[in-house]
């Protein structure tokens, strides 16, 4: 079974940077979307970034102009740059795959923004 693992999290103060990778232990076909998610402590996990097929990206607002979402087709992976930091950001990221039949998640990355 494809596993997606995650890496890149950290600690990090305001107005830092990381930047999260996420890769396919295997190969995955009829790749849809790819993304991010966050789940910051005591809320339901959210919508990041995410990239289609064909390259078209769509962000949260609260993002927008900070993180940048990329993909490579051929590794099968998606990485997060997120710069400007703010605590806010804090939680744990989790990659995600979703194909035509499929639907893959990673065990998260734990991301700390200190003020």
């Amino acid at each position: 079974q494809v596993q997606l693992v995650e890496s890149g999290g950290g600690l990090v103060q305001a107005g830092g940077s990381l930047r999260l990778s996420c890769a396919a232990s295997g190969s995955i076909s009829g790749i849809k979307v790819m993304g991010w998610y966050l789940q910051a402590p005591e809320k339901q996990r959210n919508l990041v970034a995410t990239i289609t097929s064909g390259g078209t990206t769509n962000y949260a607002e609260s993002v927008k102009g900070r993180f940048t979402i990329s993909r490579d087709n051929a590794k099968t992976t998606v990485d997060l740059q997120m710069n400007s930091l703010k605590p806010e950001d804090t939680g744990v990221y989790y990659c995600r795959i979703l194909t035509s039949m499929y639907d893959y998640w990673g065990q998260g990355t734990r991301v700390t923004v200190s003020s």
